[in-house]
């Protein structure tokens, strides 16, 4: 088995080899010099809005009432770095093994932002037929990565099967007004009270009143992050926050 794994392999990288999206170096697709080189965002700003400096990207004072997300940690800008390729290879060729260097990128950001520390962590969920076509959820590989390296030696809770997408909606980046975004997603996503996840958070005593760090790879106008927290919220959530690789702009 094991000298078939390695002829395959083999086989893969002759076919198609690995070179850095950005320097086109052999061997990562991310190479350490050219992550070393990816500068975080220096300030988080309202959500909302976009515009006033928050902390660490919370509601300003004009939006206090408008959302029931708490935070979103944005890391990049989208077009910055080469990060809009970085996502392309990731979500549309099926690369994998980058959710390992955009998760280190979204670690740091985290603890560079003062975060609050979370309860718990969920990816959001992708629908069961965009499941099958691309073979992963990228949410979740980058939410199990933070949950392993944001407190060494302590891993944060992943409930990856606590929020499920019930209704298969056409991609967010293919729709172009705002209104119409939130019409797309709206109530897509359910809280299941059924699953592994929340047996597993009424046994840490944490079935109400709980703090979750909500992971997802892009957000643009940050609709299915609102979505997604207005379902949580109506189930006991205390405070939602949320962090994404990039957010893009609308065109």
């Amino acid at each position: 088995m094991e000298i078939f794994t390695q002829t395959k392999d083999f086989i893969l990288d002759i076919l198609f080899p690995i070179n850095c999206i950005s320097c086109n170096k052999d061997g990562d697709w991310l190479c350490d010099e050219c992550l070393e080189n990816i500068h975080l965002l220096s300030f988080q700003v309202c959500l909302k809005c976009e515009h006033t400096i928050t902390e660490f990207g919370q509601l300003c004072r004009n939006c206090k009432t408008t959302s029931a997300l708490d935070a979103l940690v944005v890391a990049l800008k989208y077009q910055d770095h080469h990060i809009d390729r970085f996502v392309h290879f990731y979500k549309y060729r099926f690369v994998e093994d980058l959710h390992i260097p955009l998760g280190k990128i979204l670690v740091e950001a985290i603890l560079d932002s003062g975060l609050p520390m979370p309860d718990i962590i969920i990816p959001v969920p992708l629908h069961k037929r965009r499941l099958r076509w691309r073979g992963f959820n990228q949410s979740e590989l980058l939410a199990n990565y933070v949950s392993q390296n944001l407190t060494p030696g302590f891993e944060i809770p992943v409930f990856s099967d606590l929020l499920t997408r019930r209704k298969y909606t056409p991609p967010q980046m293919k729709i172009g007004k705002f209104v119409d975004r939130q019409k797309n997603i709206q109530n897509a996503f359910a809280f299941n009270h059924k699953s592994d996840s929340f047996r597993q958070l009424q046994q840490l005593g944490h079935s109400n009143n709980y703090n979750v760090l909500l992971v997802d790879d892009i957000a643009t106008t940050g609709s299915t992050l609102f979505e997604c927290a207005r379902v949580l919220k109506q189930n006991g959530a205390k405070k939602v926050f949320s962090t994404v690789i990039a957010r893009q702009e609308m065109k």
